[in-house]
């Protein structure tokens, strides 16, 4: 999978199996309106009409189901007919299980993807997470030729015309943004160390022709951020805050999405066991999404002034790592006594949302992290766990999630009830809960929350994708979807303001934006 080049057309030409190895999948209803001449080109002369015919009759979909058309060169898989509300209506975790198992082999293949209009974006994301770039076989490097896998959508329904050019375009940023979020998470520390993460941050910015913002080391110190230096300060490689701004004409509000991005989580020295250790390289899940997004976001037009902040560290052990007990000074100004060296996180993000705050002047903060093990707990690992000091966010981000792919479930948000599990009698507050069987992820997000303050007038959403971010062994580059879902309607892409949360909800929202227009307004 790792050298494959991933293309999306309005048509992928006719081709018989032999030369073209293809998958049909789609909702079984969805497969039946499908004309025979729209496929034919494609399946001819190795498979019939009536050999077609008779695949559909047999696909029995509880909750997948897919059969061979022509030996190991040509088959038809079907989706579950029916999901629940809390589910994608694109179906797309099963889309990419699909074409992982069902997909023939070959160094030029056809993906034909048949639904709805409205899935063409879930779905297309959910191809993509099939074909992750990452890989260090020995084979792998050997092999210099690239595989080509074309996907074409065939739409049905009311409006099943086909895609045009921006469509495409679209579609095709995106698949590049999960890809790069995926192939950032995959890579080992050894190669993707906070060195290699501003290598990347800089690359993106250069093809953006935006030259990012660095703090890094020592003067992270010195400028006050507390929590990104005190976690990466042991490291061989030293942390860094990395911003990427792209302010146009005209924007009238402003948006900053700050990332968690350890690049590798040993706990520190309250250390991790050698069971729960491996697959820390994911810890950077929440920073390479928002690069992904902001990347494919400012590729497709972006209205609103958007900042990409990231808060790079590696959490390491040496000696001049942070003890439990030390107690360190944010850029809040809060003190926090650290209690739990493995709940570093928190610490960065806490930095960052501040920085948006007060440097960035930002209206709107997202945080994305992968921020605790009971995430999974909480909301499982299909779902991120989504709070907020707003309502009307917490609905978009699960409207966002189901037109996405990347679902979206809420946490409680009760900071009176519940921040006291930080109380600290040394200190403005510990950095870990007292009581780690009361809403352990809900707290984990207000204690990010409260350095912005619980009474800050702007909109501030927390998202914890630890489960979310990987399937096996493998990243999903989840989070690059959401993102573009949920603030789609600040885009100058038409497909993106289509997924993004609009409907009644946005009508509440225009009901109270002359009151407090900042606070309310959805993008």
């Amino acid at each position: 999978m790792a050298n494959v080049v991933l293309e999306f057309k309005a048509s992928a030409g006719d081709s018989e199996p032999h030369s073209r190895p293809v998958l049909i999948l789609g909702q079984l209803s969805n497969l039946q309106q499908v004309n025979w001449s729209q496929i034919k080109g494609k399946l001819q002369p190795a498979v019939s009409n009536e050999t077609w015919q008779a695949a559909l009759s047999t696909l029995n979909p509880n909750p997948t189901d897919s059969c061979s058309l022509y030996l190991n060169q040509a088959a038809v898989a079907a989706l579950p007919s029916r999901v629940s509300r809390h589910n994608s209506p694109s179906s797309a975790h099963f889309v990419s299980r699909i074409v992982r198992s069902c997909l023939p082999g070959g160094n030029n293949r056809c993906i034909v993807m048949v639904c709805e209009r409205s899935d063409v974006f879930a779905s297309s994301c959910a191809i993509s997470r099939a074909f992750p770039i990452f890989s260090r076989r020995s084979t792998a490097s050997r092999r210099t030729d690239k595989k080509h896998v074309t996907v074409e959508f065939l739409i049905v329904g009311n409006d099943s015309s086909s895609l045009h050019l921006a469509e495409l375009e679209c579609l095709s940023n995106t698949a590049d943004g999960v890809r790069l979020a995926a192939r950032i998470v995959d890579t080992p520390c050894n190669e993707m160390n906070t060195d290699h993460f501003l290598d990347e941050i800089k690359s993106v910015g250069n093809e953006l022709g935006i030259k990012p913002v660095i703090i890094r080391g020592e003067e992270l110190k010195q400028k006050g951020f507390g929590g990104i230096y005190g976690v990466g300060k042991a490291a061989e490689h030293p942390p860094a805050l990395a911003v990427l701004s792209h302010t146009p004409d005209g924007a009238t509000q402003t948006i900053a999405w700050v990332g968690k991005g350890i690049v590798y989580d040993t706990g520190g020295l309250s250390i991790k066991g050698k069971t729960t250790m491996p697959g820390m390289k994911r810890d950077c899940g929440g920073a390479a999404a928002i690069l992904g997004a902001f990347k494919a976001t400012i590729k497709q037009g972006f209205k609103d002034n958007l900042h990409a902040v990231f808060c790079l560290a590696e959490n390491s052990v040496g000696p001049t790592a942070t003890r439990p007990d030390d107690i360190h000074t944010l850029y809040s100004g809060k003190t926090v006594e650290i209690n739990n060296t493995d709940a570093e996180g928190r610490l960065v993000l806490a930095d960052g949302v501040v920085y948006a705050c007060k440097d960035l002047s930002a209206d709107i903060i997202l945080d994305m992290a992968t921020l605790t093990g009971a995430q999974g707990i909480s909301t499982g690992k299909y779902h991120a766990a989504v709070m907020t000091n707003s309502e009307q966010w917490e609905v978009a981000c699960v409207r966002a999630g189901r037109s996405s792919g990347d679902l979206a479930h809420p946490l409680v948000f009760c900071p009176e009830l519940h921040f006291s599990e930080f109380t600290s009698a040394v200190a403005d507050m510990k950095n870990s809960v007292a009581d780690r069987e009361n809403a352990q992820s809900s707290c984990a997000g207000l204690f990010i929350g409260s350095h912005l303050g619980f009474d800050w007038p702007g909109v501030w959403v927390h998202v914890d994708i630890a489960s979310p971010v990987h399937a096996g062994e493998r990243a999903t580059g989840f989070g690059v979807a959401l993102l573009m879902a949920l603030f789609g309607q600040a885009s100058a892409d038409s497909l993106l303001n289509k997924v993004s949360p609009l409907g009644a909800l946005a009508i509440r929202a225009e009901d109270e934006m002359e009151r407090d227009c900042k606070r309310r307004r959805l993008v």
